[in-house]
């Protein structure tokens, strides 16, 4: 079985929206903003990009991530890596034709079946709402997060409200750094 690792820029109370930039919330690019950067602080994302062996996401995050790192340095592994996006609505002549191989998910019972296919570990990048059916559906197995000092009050979460079980996390990696942030990885105990 592969192993479905969300990783994600988080604020500590919990949100994830637009860490980037990305337009339409109040404060995008939070991760930017009063934040020193401390290279070995990122380091956990190039260790992502080596290690990974497939991307998924959902379509509001394909649809900000497709026209841009196709063509970003930074991301140049994930260009060749085969892409899993889950959307209901997502056509196949809307998938851009520069970022390698895409294959559309219509549901979370096909992100499971994918699950069980051989081969390495499947990273999912931004999709709040994903990651929130992901974790509900028990299909999450580890978190990789960089928790940034900052309490940004709305915006979307990267964990659901839905009233469950608690769900025990075991934390297995985790650094402080000079500009406040946290990196945390946890494994999900079944």
């Amino acid at each position: 079985m592969r192993t479905l690792i969300s990783t994600a820029f988080i604020s500590l109370d919990g949100v994830v929206e637009a860490p980037g930039g990305e337009p339409g919330y109040r404060n995008s690019g939070w991760t930017f903003k009063d934040i020193d950067f401390v290279p070995e602080a990122f380091e956990i994302k190039g260790r992502e990009q080596q290690e990974s062996t497939a991307i998924l996401m959902g379509r509001t995050s394909y649809e900000a991530f497709s026209p841009v790192w196709p063509d970003m340095a930074e991301f140049a592994r994930y260009k060749t890596m085969p892409k899993y996006v889950v959307s209901t609505t997502l056509t196949e002549d809307e998938l851009v034709s520069d970022w390698g191989e895409t294959t559309i998910l219509r549901s979370l019972d096909e992100v499971a079946a994918l699950k069980e296919t051989d081969g390495g570990p499947i990273i999912v990048h931004g999709s709040a709402r994903l990651n929130q059916a992901l974790s509900d559906a028990g299909l999450i197995d580890r978190y990789h997060l960089l928790v940034f000092p900052l309490l940004l009050g709305a915006g979307k979460r990267l964990f659901s409200t839905t009233d469950k079980d608690t769900q025990k996390l075991e934390l297995v990696e985790h650094e402080a750094y000079s500009n406040g942030l946290q990196k945390q990885v946890f494994d999900v105990v079944r």
